[in-house]
């Protein structure tokens, strides 16, 4: 495969999120590279995704504006569209942020304990 890219990316394993906003919907995902211009994210391989949505990243304290372009199996590449955050806007936005990812890691917590997971 021909690599098209303009920017090199650099090799990272970081734990993502995808919003998918017409559904108001989240999924984890893992960033496996990523440049100034987009990233190689694994997400589940059934996972609907949209043309559009956002991505965000907070070990780097960053959410991007990305465009799907395009998938194999459980990965998928974007291209970043703008940023939409360096830095989160206030320590409530950075509590909100810690909430909700403590409350996925009980929801997949419940889910094992309940054998669903």
């Amino acid at each position: 495969m021909q690599d098209r890219r303009h920017d090199a990316r650099d090799k990272v394993l970081y734990g993502g999120v995808a919003e998918i906003k017409e559904r108001g919907s989240t999924m984890d995902c893992v960033v496996r590279n990523i440049s100034e211009h987009g990233a190689c994210v694994e997400i589940a391989p059934t996972a609907k995704l949209p043309p559009e949505m956002n991505l965000t990243i907070a070990r780097k304290g960053r959410s991007f504006l990305a465009r799907l372009i395009w998938r194999q199996a459980n990965k998928v590449g974007l291209a970043f569209r703008i940023m939409t955050s360096d830095t989160p806007v206030s320590d409530l936005d950075e509590r909100l942020r810690q909430s909700e990812i403590k409350k996925r890691q009980l929801q997949r917590r419940i889910k094992e304990l309940l054998g669903e997971g």
